[in-house]
């Protein structure tokens, strides 16, 4: 016997409201807007920062003085208070931050499913956090506590050394170094993923190799870094550009005893 159909809602009704959070479609939603801005803010500025940064960081190779002189410069530059906030801290907490809100929104199923992407995933997420925490610590000390390194630019090495004398820093700042290079390749890859710059699986392995190859680079300039400043040149003085008391400017100008024939040139005017 045929059942009877189910009669269709009459015209001008609305079905209720379904429950539960909805899809995300592509093109969809603050949600999606949100993440294309976080994945473009690791990228533009903060990513090109943490490449300038590990570079800069590199003149510790070339001794205290060399690693001042870089301090100095950048400090120099025009409007680099303006600079700092608009291009560093502000995009800087807004990437930690809703990347911490993604991170803890997200479920972990390696143990279900253990592909490659699923760790990836998780692997990304930890190293964010290690990244977050080490530079929330670092900006702190190195920038706003102690001596004020733009006024000071001569105190940088030292005071990046007096810091990694104590074993658990050098810890942290390796284990974190290792962290953020990680979490930028693989985020420079899920980037060029996210906005179609690689399409196809070939494209993204190969890319991937790319990645990869940046991060252990920028991974090993860090690392050698702190080498230079722990063991290279131990005991480095805590000022190599101390500053000068005031009227005093060097090479200080050369002035004639009274008396001596420079101090009265009239006397050759006839």
């Amino acid at each position: 016997m045929a059942t009877a159909a189910t009669p269709a809602p009459p015209a001008g009704s609305h079905r209720a409201p379904l429950r539960g959070v909805q899809p995300l479609r592509a093109g969809e939603g603050h949600s999606f807007f949100w993440r294309r801005m976080h994945s473009l803010s690791g990228i533009i500025p903060i990513g090109a920062f943490l490449v300038e940064h590990i570079v800069s960081n590199f003149e510790t190779w070339n001794g205290p003085l060399a690693y001042a002189q870089q301090v100095k410069f950048l400090n120099s530059l025009p409007l680099v208070r303006v600079l700092e906030w608009v291009f560093i801290f502000i995009p800087l907490a807004f990437h930690a931050l809703y990347g911490l809100y993604i991170a803890f929104r997200g479920r972990v199923n390696v143990n279900v499913y253990p592909w490659a992407g699923n760790w990836g995933y998780l692997i990304q997420r930890v190293t964010g956090i290690i990244a977050f925490a080490y530079i929330i610590q670092h900006v702190w000390r190195q920038r706003f506590s102690g001596v004020m390194l733009p006024e000071h630019p001569g105190a940088a090495f030292a005071k990046v050394q007096h810091e990694l004398s104590n074993p658990w820093m050098l810890a942290i700042y390796v284990i974190a170094m290792i962290a953020t290079c990680w979490h930028f390749g693989y985020g420079v890859w899920l980037f060029a993923a996210k906005w179609g710059i690689t399409p196809g699986d070939r494209a993204r392995r190969r890319f991937g190799y790319v990645c990869g190859a940046v991060g252990a680079a920028l991974c090993l300039m860090g690392l050698i870094s702190i080498y230079a400043v722990v063991y290279k040149y131990p005991n480095a003085p805590d000022d190599v550009m101390p500053a000068q008391p005031p009227g005093v400017v060097e090479p200080a100008p050369i002035t004639p005893p009274p008396g001596s024939v420079n101090a009265n040139p009239s006397r050759f005017q006839q």
